[in-house]
């Protein structure tokens, strides 16, 4: 089953994390939105650098560091997604309480992982 993901912090740099998660996700049949600071594509996949108008999101994986995070929580009000993965380097436990008590599931795991091992 597809599910659309939002990766934040999208990079056209082919070695960055958030590139193969982009690149895996399209692999395993998910829809995805790669949100970034600089437009870009990522194969077929453009780097937005807005997320206006974008609904019914089951997943927000993140790959920028806490310091780069001060919008986050807002933007997960938004767009309320099922779920917010938090990869390594990108944990953030000040906001979790916020987005557990919007009723969104909060995970600190690795997308890539949780796709190769198939549970994502």
């Amino acid at each position: 089953m597809s599910k659309k993901t939002i990766v934040i912090g999208a990079s056209t740099n082919p070695s960055r994390y958030s590139y193969k998660a982009v690149t895996a996700l399209r692999n395993h049949g998910h829809e995805v939105i790669a949100y970034g600071r600089k437009k870009g594509s990522i194969g077929e996949t453009p780097i937005i650098t807005e997320l206006n108008g974008i609904d019914e999101v089951d997943t927000i994986t993140v790959y920028i560091s806490k310091n780069n995070q001060s919008d986050l929580l807002k933007l997960i009000k938004e767009i309320m997604p099922q779920r917010v993965i938090f990869n390594p380097g990108a944990e953030n436990f000040d906001i979790i309480p916020e987005i557990t008590a919007l009723g969104i599931e909060s995970i600190e795991a690795c997308t890539l992982v949780m796709l190769n091992i198939g549970n994502y």
